[in-house]
Parts: structure tokens; sequence; C-alpha cells
């Protein structure tokens, strides 16, 4: 992913560093605190490689019969605590970037300020709250799995916007609801394989942004819900989509429909969770949808856990299912067949599958934990599922197995 350096992260360096002369009377303080995964994945499919994100190269499979690329990260957060309102903080994440290289990206940075107990405002890079866990989706540590499932969480990628972050926190009896809203934007680079069957990268912006969520917490119960709406633009695409429209009106129709210019993009939150302490089950739905060659599509999972002392086991089922057509059958003129196969192609490669995940964490230390987990993945139709760098020995559909093995920690 490529992410610029922030206004916001100067103005918090600033803040921490530059206001404590003026807080004598309230000294302010600072707190760094980390979180990492090391983890290794092995997948039975060797022509293609399985990756954890649309935003990586490469993975477990024809590149590395075991993989450390796919799961392993480290994050470092650095928070100013300056006045007793006024907060900011600094959050870097190492990990497999776009072009294969582990490099550190700036996940958060921004400054937040508590109007009222139950009422604060963010500005900076904030989080992007679509998914129940979205807070802590790069914690291996916070969640049960090794990774969160992809069927619901490799739908939106981007995981920080930069923006404002409105919270309002309000209480009835026993109940706490947290009504949140992010307006923003985020830029995201993601490598793909171009016409000529070369590796090569494009830049998705997503402008005008706005997320709205609530999370409802009462005992053991917690239900969320969002909804996210913005304007997606992936330029890289639009010399594919200007060969159409050479074709005269028929084609100006599919590039009108299939192109990501300044598009509408949607997605549907929903999640709930009880967890009373010796078990635990959850599940999330998501369905996003827009008119261009991303696929609207439907992802789902349920997953449940037994702790005994200090090994949990758990099993999740995931589904994603594509909504709109996998293909189109392009243009009636002669000499479109080249230009009508691309499209096809690029409609039938969006993700569709279901997954089955048994696994076990064992918290052998009260800030590590160690995770083995087990996955089959059936493959629907002609798609390649989560799987890239595929080879011409691959044949997209079918099954793969993963084994994977992590070390999540805290300090």
């Amino acid at each position: 992913m490529s992410r610029k350096l922030p206004l916001a992260l100067l103005t918090s360096l600033v803040l921490a560093y530059g206001l404590p002369l003026a807080a004598q009377a309230n000294p302010p303080s600072l707190s760094l605190n980390g979180f990492g995964t090391l983890g290794v994945v092995h997948s039975s499919e060797d022509q293609a490689d399985f990756v954890s994100s649309m935003l990586m190269p490469r993975g477990a499979g024809h590149t590395s019969d075991w993989s450390a690329e796919v799961d392993s990260r480290l994050g470092l957060q650095l928070t100013a605590n300056l006045t007793p309102r006024l907060s900011s903080v600094v959050q870097v994440v190492t990990e497999q970037q776009y072009d294969g290289q582990f490099r550190p990206a700036i996940e958060w940075a921004n400054i937040n300020y508590d109007v009222t107990p139950d009422l604060s405002l963010r500005v900076g890079r904030v989080i992007l709250p679509v998914f129940m866990n979205s807070e802590y989706r790069k914690v291996g540590y916070a969640t049960p799995w090794i990774r969160p499932p992809l069927e619901v969480y490799r739908t939106i990628p981007v995981s920080s916007a930069d923006g404002v972050d409105v919270s309002y926190r309000s209480h009835i009896a026993s109940v706490t609801n947290t009504l949140r809203a992010t307006y923003g934007q985020s830029d995201a680079t993601f490598p793909y394989i171009d016409a000529a069957m070369d590796r090569a990268t494009a830049e998705a912006r997503a402008r005008e942004g706005l997320t709205i969520s609530n999370t409802v917490e009462q005992g053991s119960i917690s239900l969320f819900a969002a909804y996210s709406h913005y304007r997606l633009s992936i330029e890289d695409f639009n010399p594919l989509f200007d060969a159409f429209r050479m074709f005269g009106p028929e084609g100006d129709a599919i590039a009108e429909r299939y192109n990501v210019d300044g598009k509408t993009f949607e997605a549907i939150s929903l999640g709930a969770r009880y967890d009373p302490g010796n078990w635990f089950v959850m599940g999330e739905w998501t369905q996003t949808s827009s008119r261009t060659f991303l696929a609207d599509n439907r992802g789902w999972y349920i997953s449940g856990g037994y702790r005994l002392g200090a090994f949990t086991p758990y099993l999740t089922y995931a589904s994603q299912r594509i909504l709109s057509k996998t293909s189109t059958p392009g243009l009636s003129q002669p000499g479109s067949e080249p230009l009508d196969a691309m499209l096809n192609s690029m409609l039938q490669g969006q993700p569709q599958q279901e997954s089955v995940s048994v696994g076990v964490r064992w918290d052998f230390s009260s800030n590590m934990a160690v995770k083995a987990q087990f996955d089959h993945m059936n493959h629907e139709g002609k798609s390649r599922g989560y799987l890239v760098n595929s080879q011409p020995g691959f044949e997209p559909g079918g099954s793969v197995n993963l084994f994977s093995l992590a070390l999540d920690f805290v300090f």
C-alpha cells in the first residue's frame, strides 16, 4: 500500500514534543506499545500463491512452499496524553507491501479531543470502522484466528482513512451505544497482471468517503452495523475502456458500465458477538455494490470456540458469493474479441468461494499466543479465490488446503 505522510503526523509530533512546556500543571505522558505476528503458511496449490490481502503480490504456494510473508507483521504505537482532553497517536505497521517488500507504513496518525467524556473528535489518519473487528484487524493477538475470515475482511482491504472521525457514546441502564461517523479519503496501490501477462501495479483512490457505524454492547453481547459510501477511481484501467469507446455507442455503454472512474462504491456490514467467558460465538455479514468490473458480492462467516484453560479450539465457516454477472457478451463488432476476452477475464477472476477453518490457540504467556490453523477452501466456477501469481498450469476452480502457524504477541 502506498500511503503518503499525512499532515496529521507532523502535527502529532509537534503536539507531542511542543506542548509539554505549556502544560506544567498537568504534565503530559508518552507511552510506546507494540504488537506483531510471526507466521508461516503452506498451500496445497503450487501453481499460484495464496495471499491474505489483494495488496500483496506473492505468498504461499508457487513462490514459497512455506511462506512467512502472508501473515507476518510488526506494529509500533506511540501515544501522547497531552492534557486530560487532548491526546495524539501514531501507529506504524511493517508488513508486505504491493511490491513484495516489507516496509513500515503509517496506519494511524491523529489528534483526539474529548469534547465531553462521551463525545470525541479525531483528525488525521484514523481507523476505517467498516467491520466489527476493524480497530484490531491487524493485531493477531486480539483475535482468536490467525487471520480474520477473508470472505468478509478482504472485501475492503484498506483499514484507515485521512479525514475526520466523530464518535458519541450513550448509556441506557446497562446498555452502551457507540455511534461513529468517519469522513475522508484513502489511496492504495495493488498488484495485478496486465494484458501482456506482466506484473503491474495500479492505484485505487477513494474520495468523499463516509462511514457510519454503530455498536451496541450489553454484558457478553455486542452488536455492530456499518454503512460506507465513497467515490472510487482506478485510472490505470482507463485505457482499456477508452479502447471500448472507439467502437461507438455500443462500446460507450460497456465502458460506462464497467469502468472505475469516480463511481459510487457502497458497503453494508452487520456483526454480532456473544462471549460469556468460557466460550464464544460471533459472525459478520457484508455486502458491497458498484457499477464497475469489481463484482457486487456478499460475504459472511460464523465462528465459535471453547476455552479450555490456556487452549482455545475454534471452528469457522465462511462464504463469499458474487451477486453481479461474471461475464458479458461484449461487442458485436469484428475486432473486439481481445477486448471482450480481457473484460471477461476480469469479471470471472473475482473471488467466489466457501471455506471451513479449524484451529487452536495456546496462550502460553500473558502477552503471547501460538496458533495453528487448517483451512479448506472451495472455489466456485472459474474463480481463483484469494490466489494470485497464477502460472500457466493453474486451473481456476477446485479446492485449496492451507496449514498455518503463527506466534502473536503484544508489548
